[in-house]
């Protein structure tokens, strides 16, 4: 678990910066200027990001399991991964009329991927991972909202339908194969 939590306290320390010391990130930036700091940046997030991976799929099989979902709790977070995908695809797209409706759809995804993985995996390790990347995009949501930053201006609903699409299709791949294939566990209950 150490690895698991080593790469959580980097990867979502890095992230954390402008939600609880945004006055020492800004003179940071200002010091390095903006390619350096946005490197130094990446490169710990990767790190970070590297743990997280190794640390999980180490921990994994020897986690305790706290509870065991009941199987309609995973019907669940599948139909819940559907709105998670759909929610990154709107972040990934240019403004539609969605992303002012979702405020910050990158982060309703990671709290809807989060809470969905929760109901669907009772052991240690998935508590740890998931439960820190739910409490982080709660804090950095809470945070964005205090900090005033600005919702984009809605665009043209083509766009929201390529991102509706989008995620869709990315839904139905992950389902289909590329979770198994990537993490190898079927999302199927």
């Amino acid at each position: 678990m150490f690895v698991l939590i080593l790469g959580l306290l980097i990867f979502l320390g890095v992230h954390s910066v402008r939600i609880f010391a945004p006055g020492w990130r800004d003179r940071r930036l200002a010091d390095m200027g903006d390619g350096p700091w946005r490197g130094l940046y990446s490169l710990v997030s990767l790190a970070g990001f590297v743990l997280i991976i190794w640390g999980f799929s180490i921990a994994r099989p020897d986690a305790p399991i706290l509870y065991e979902p009941p199987v309609w709790m995973k019907h669940i977070a599948l139909a819940l991964m559907l709105f998670a995908f759909i929610s990154l695809m709107v972040f990934a797209f240019p403004a539609g009329r969605l992303t002012p409706a979702l405020k910050h759809p990158m982060l309703v995804s990671v709290k809807i991927w989060a809470l969905a993985h929760l109901l669907a995996n009772g052991d240690l390790a998935s508590l740890l991972l998931f439960g820190a990347f739910l409490a982080w995009a709660v804090a950095d949501r809470i945070s964005a909202k205090r900090r005033g930053n600005g919702v984009a201006a809605p665009g043209p609903a083509t766009w929201d339908i390529g991102a509706v699409v989008a995620g869709v299709a990315l839904y139905v791949l992950f389902v289909w194969r590329l979770h198994e294939w990537l993490f190898g566990v079927t999302p199927l209950p």
